[in-house]
């Protein structure tokens, strides 16, 4: 049996696991995508939103702890980077299996977000705006109610936990981070790069793409590779001798 990697992927805010059933296939076999879904959506969706971030970061934990005993890696977009992060962080404070690698995509360092980022963003109108200006939106959900108000709510709650957030003094990790960002997006490219000042781990990138807030659909083929790419140095430590590890990445 070849030997693989689990990657947590984490969603963007009014989004579900299945923005990345497509990865299961598309990634290496090597790399076995495990799409998180949230309280309130999908397959989850009767179950209340959790809108406060160090419950929702505790409760990930305790539904993954399975994941998190062994070797792992964790991916999040938008506002699942915050929530990969925040994971990462709980299983260092905890003395809990680290990451193998950190990879954060389309978000500020935790410590430079932007503090009026959701402060106006509490009605349908305004969140209504916020998904045309993000884009990413196919047309047809503004067209129909139902799902409509399904986005609204999800996401609704997800900007309250993005608002519930503090930053505070945590430690830098000591795990390789890999940080992904679009030219186009209007998160400004310093607080990006701030990402650095969250590892205390020598192999720290920060790579960007051409496109807007969802450059991860946009030019999906090469963010994958460059996932794959970030992730190689966490499979080849996972597995003994450098035959196996070379047959592990094939």
């Amino acid at each position: 049996m070849q030997a693989s990697l689990p990657l947590l992927c984490l969603p963007c805010a009014g989004a579900s696991a299945t923005m990345y059933l497509r990865w299961r296939r598309a990634l290496p076999r090597w790399i076995e995508v495990v799409p998180v879904e949230l309280p309130g959506r999908g397959g989850r969706l009767g179950e209340s939103f959790v809108d406060h971030f160090d419950r929702m970061v505790a409760q990930l934990c305790a539904e993954h702890e399975g994941v998190l005993r062994g070797r792992y890696a964790l991916f999040g977009h938008s506002m699942g980077a915050l929530l990969a992060w925040g994971m990462a962080q709980r299983q260092q404070q905890l003395g809990r299996p680290l990451p193998g690698a950190l990879i954060v995509s389309g978000s500020a360092a935790p410590s430079q977000r932007d503090p009026d980022r959701f402060l106006d963003k509490t009605d349908d109108a305004a969140l209504i705006a916020d998904l045309r200006k993000q884009g990413g939106t196919p047309d047809e959900l503004f067209d129909s109610p139902e799902l409509l108000r399904m986005t609204l709510d999800t996401l609704g709650a997800d900007y309250r936990l993005c608002r519930s957030f503090v930053p505070g003094h945590a430690a830098p990790l000591p795990v390789p981070l890999h940080v992904l960002a679009g030219r186009q997006d209007d998160i400004a490219p310093w607080r990006m790069q701030a990402w650095a000042e969250e590892t205390a781990h020598a192999r720290f990138t920060l790579d960007w793409f051409e496109g807007g807030h969802f450059f991860i659909r946009q030019h999906e083929t090469q963010v994958l590779a460059a996932l794959a790419r970030h992730l190689a140095p966490a499979m080849v430590a996972e597995v003994a001798g450098g035959v196996d590890a070379a047959r592990a990445l094939a």
